[in-house]
């Protein structure tokens, strides 16, 4: 499932809270918002107005700037790793793979697995 805009920036707002070892009641009072919506924020539930992210930054002394960042981070995808046939062996993935004459022609060939880098 796709993570949403409001997801990534409620995980992110939760987690420099909490690193800094804040409330939900000091950051809410510090922000001039309730404590219930800073929450849903938080969990993602609500869209904070940008007027909303920058008081909150502001009371968790976290630039605005940089929750942005690191949400653009959170929702870059991730790179899809290469495919190599099954039964290669560690040792074979330093090679370059070639492509099977049956593949190029259409005929099925061996299953394909992903392998971590």
């Amino acid at each position: 499932m796709t993570l949403l805009l409001r997801e990534a920036i409620g995980g992110s707002l939760r987690r420099a809270r909490t690193h800094r070892r804040r409330t939900l009641r000091e950051v809410s009072h510090q922000a001039r918002v309730s404590l219930g919506y800073l929450s849903e924020v938080e969990r993602g539930r609500k869209e904070a107005s940008s007027e909303l992210l920058a008081a909150i930054c502001d009371a968790l002394e976290f630039p605005l700037p940089e929750l942005l960042t690191e949400v653009a981070d959170a929702m870059r995808p991730v790179p899809v790793q290469p495919l190599v046939p099954i039964g290669t062996r560690h040792t074979d993935l330093r090679r370059p793979v070639t492509v099977p004459q049956s593949v190029s022609a259409g005929t099925p060939a061996t299953p394909l697995v992903s392998v971590a880098a």
